[in-house]
């Protein structure tokens, strides 16, 4: 029996995978950690990098060596979901503010601006 050691970049401690032969195909290698995880294919998909070499793998057939150390990242489906219209709150009416949208290139503020503009201080962590 061979295996692969792989863990979340979330985790401490390593898991293990067995598979037969001296290589497991990247997709089969996604397909048993979903499965042991109880991951839903439709929910995520797997983001697998080498532990040593920090090369991620992304063609479906690649082949990844016994005794190998992987870090997993889940990722959505669908990507990460931007809004076309960012809400700021104008805080100068004394009626308790209204809120306009505007467009996101016009929507970039720094941290300096937004702290003078609310009236808040804002310290780094």
């Amino acid at each position: 029996m061979s295996c692969v050691h792989y863990k979340f970049s979330s985790k401490l401690n390593y898991d293990t995978v067995t598979f037969d032969g001296l290589n497991i195909t990247l997709c089969d290698l996604k397909k048993q950690i979903m499965g042991r995880e109880r991951l839903k294919a439709v929910d995520c998909d797997l983001q697998i990098t080498n532990a040593q070499t920090k090369e991620e793998y992304t063609d479906d057939s690649a082949l990844i060596p016994k005794n190998s150390s992987v870090i997993i990242r889940r990722i959505p489906i669908g990507g990460v979901k931007t809004t076309s219209k960012t809400y700021v709150i104008d805080r100068t009416e004394s009626s308790g503010g209204s809120s306009k949208a505007i467009d996101e290139s016009a929507a970039s503020i720094t941290l300096a601006q937004l702290s003078k503009q609310c009236g808040y201080i804002f310290k780094a962590p």
